[in-house]
């Protein structure tokens, strides 16, 4: 990490406290700046050097005031510190838990992101589906949420939903059920349970996977952040199944981000007579998203050629003697139980640092290790949870 590393993270914490996630002129001004900079103009009230941004004159004005009235809530280093003590953490682009994917959305894509939970954003979404759909989600719906979920689990796939009631927490759950991990992102604070209800499947969630924001923590959920985070949701997973929604259902705000993606688009149909299908069957029609009635199908738009096969369910991705030899080395410098910071585990296998952080992405993507609070452990192997 370089000397000026800390200034420029706390520069992103303090933008996702200012600003709105998914404003397209504070993004373009990040194109060519760093967000010091940008952040020291905001607070002169002017634009910061350099091109400006191909916007309306008029916007420059209205952005600077929307921004500058929020600069009391700029966090310090302290801030950050407390809030990682109560297991938040911050995550910029450019960072090695950086999910590359993101770079699709552009201008509009996240200027950090805010983490509570034991799971690595970026290697876990190397294979993840996410699974949406209505709040107000039937018998039917729910059931097939909770199946998908589970199987694709079954199969060491991550699920990814946004934590509301209805299919989101089938799809939490039955991803939690088959032993497998998933995350929730939020339209609020990662410490603020919304809904209320979902507050214990939260802790659930974090324990093995994460919670996921582009809000400051303590940061209360607003109808338009609903729509705003569904483009995160789509972009980070590596396609969309919308289970059950209606035609005016925000879950097809998701589908129509993963669309204008160009992810794989999936939808479960459900009776032609339901209102609560509507939804799905136009995507199937109008759209051209793949009807899907099962974790195999999903599997099949998703995943590489033989990559879902029953002989790689519960393990990891490859052999252990597929690894080359350093990979091999940090493996198995990592404990089993209480976790170790990847300065310790370069020490004990002999390698140095950057290489250490390279192998454990590896074999974090591969299924052999997982993050948790203390640093980096061995992934343990477990049957499938129950799921009655």
């Amino acid at each position: 990490m370089t000397q000026d590393a800390p200034r420029q993270r706390l520069a992103r914490a303090t933008l996702t406290c200012l600003a709105e996630p998914g404003d397209a002129f504070l993004g373009a001004l990040l194109r060519d700046r760093e967000p010091a900079e940008v952040v020291a103009a905001i607070r002169a009230g002017r634009l910061p050097a350099g091109p400006r941004p191909d916007h309306d004159r008029r916007a420059v004005p209205r952005a600077l005031r929307r921004w500058g009235a929020r600069i009391a809530d700029a966090p310090s280093e302290s801030d950050l510190a407390a809030w990682h003590k109560r297991g938040i953490r911050l995550i910029c682009p450019g960072e090695p838990e950086w999910p590359t994917q993101l770079a699709a959305l552009a201008d509009a894509g996240p200027y950090a992101l805010w983490l509570r939970g034991s799971a690595d954003l970026r290697h876990g979404c190397l294979r993840s589906v996410s699974i949406v759909g209505s709040r107000a989600a039937t018998a039917y719906g729910a059931h097939v949420g909770t199946e998908l979920a589970a199987g694709l689990g079954d199969h060491g796939w991550l699920v990814v939903s946004g934590g509301a009631y209805g299919i989101d927490g089938s799809a939490h759950r039955g991803a939690l059920g088959a032993g497998g991990q998933t995350v929730a992102v939020l339209a609020c604070g990662v410490d603020r349970p919304y809904p209320v209800g979902h507050a214990e499947l939260f802790e659930l969630i974090a324990a093995d996977g994460a919670l996921v924001s582009e809000w400051p923590p303590g940061r209360p959920p607003t109808r338009h952040g609903f729509l705003t985070r569904n483009r995160v949701i789509a972009a980070l997973t590596r396609g969309t199944v919308v289970v059950e929604a209606g035609l005016r259902s925000g879950a097809l705000s998701t589908a129509r981000h993963a669309r204008d993606l160009c992810r794989p688009l999936m939808a479960v149909p459900g009776p032609v007579t339901s209102t609560a299908s509507a939804g799905c069957h136009e995507i199937i029609r109008d759209w051209g998203a793949v009807c899907v009635t099962s974790a195999a199908e999903v599997l099949d738009q998703v995943a590489a050629a033989g990559d879902h096969l029953p002989d790689r369910q519960h393990g990891p991705v490859l052999p252990h003697d597929a690894l080359d030899s350093v990979t091999a080395r940090v493996l198995d410098a990592v404990p089993a139980r209480a976790g170790a910071g990847p300065a310790a585990i370069a020490v004990s296998a002999g390698v140095d640092l950057d290489t250490a952080i390279r192998c454990l992405g590896a074999l974090a993507a591969g299924g052999f290790v997982d993050r948790c609070d203390t640093g980096w452990r061995v992934r343990p192997r477990r049957p499938p949870r129950s799921r009655g």
